[in-house]
């Protein structure tokens, strides 16, 4: 496994984990990277440092810092929460937001999917909406 550094186009910092460089390739050039942050897949490989072995009697670094651990614990909860609470429109997201939000449907909390350009185009509408975090099992 590898992990990159990946910076989206509006400077969003996040980490991917690949099998090898060709798999990041191949994910990048089917628009399966997403940022976290705004679900942008416009996403590059930031710089990085190398991650240099450790000698045998120094410790070995743990797979995830208790502080990651956290985080994606609370991310799931969040997700599970949305489900548990909210209803799923799938790829009528958009479409169902509008009609939430101009009261031609029933005011209530929904999630679902739909591009980015449209993502945006609520949001200039004001219409507001936030993407749900991705989890590290998402990418698989």
């Amino acid at each position: 496994m590898i992990r990159f550094n990946l910076l989206c186009n509006l400077n969003h910092e996040f980490d991917g984990w690949f099998r090898d460089n060709e798999t990041f390739d191949s994910q990048l050039s089917a628009s399966e990277i997403q940022c976290p942050m705004c679900g942008s897949t416009n996403v590059h490989k930031a710089l990085m440092t190398p991650l240099l072995g450790k000698k045998s009697n120094q410790k070995t670094l743990q797979k995830k810092p208790d502080n990651q651990k956290a985080l994606v614990k609370a991310m799931r909860e969040i997700r599970r929460k949305v489900e548990e609470n909210a209803d799923y429109v799938g790829d009528k997201f958009a479409e169902e937001a509008r009609r939430i939000h101009y009261k031609e449907s029933e005011d209530r909390g929904i999630y679902g999917e739909t591009s980015l350009e449209e993502a945006k185009s609520l949001s200039e509408e004001g219409i507001e909406i936030q993407p749900l975090p991705l989890l590290p099992e998402d990418q698989n």
